[in-house]
Parts: C-alpha cells; structure tokens; sequence
C-alpha cells in the first residue's frame, strides 16, 4: 500500500531540513483533544485510519495518505477501530535572530 519504506521517508524528511523523523503508533480508539505543537509537522499514514480536525474541518486519513499540519495550530486527533500507525517528520522553528 506504501510505495516508500520508511528509510526513504526518512531521508526524503531530513533532506527538506525536518530535525526528527519517528514512528508513532496508536491504539484503537484513541482520542487526542485539542492541542497544538511548536514545529511543523508532516505525515504518512501507513495503517489503520484517523480524523484529524483543525478549525471545525475534519479530514479523514486512512494508509497511504499524507498531511501537513503547521507550528501552533490546534487540533484534535481521533483513531479507528484498528489504531493506526503513521510516520512524522518533524520540522522545528528556526532559532530566533539575534
């Protein structure tokens, strides 16, 4: 279902400058409440499902979808009945100019 391995993911990832690259797994279920975080982020989903709702929208990602979510925006994050698992690459904010 995924043409890219997670090496690939991982290189292409480090290549466009993001700092961390991880798996991250999560159970059937599961309800992430509204919160946001302080780099950008950007998905691969390789199983299961999950709706991620920004600003009242709720887009529904199954395996083999990618996303984007950018620094400090809130969301809320919710995982069908198998969980699921996706890659992220991570992308924090430029150290301020001084």
């Amino acid at each position: 279902m995924n043409p890219q391995t997670f090496d690939q993911f991982r290189d292409e990832a480090l290549r466009q400058g993001c700092g961390e690259v991880l798996v991250r797994e999560w159970p059937p279920g599961h309800e992430t409440p509204l919160h946001e975080h302080p780099f950008d982020a950007r998905g691969l989903v390789v199983r299961g499902e999950f709706w991620l709702t920004v600003d009242g929208q709720t887009r529904h990602l199954q395996a083999g979808e990618r996303f984007e979510l950018a620094r400090h925006i809130p969301h809320s994050e919710r995982y069908g009945p198998e969980g699921a698992t996706f890659w992220a690459a991570r992308l924090n904010a430029a150290p301020a100019a001084g």
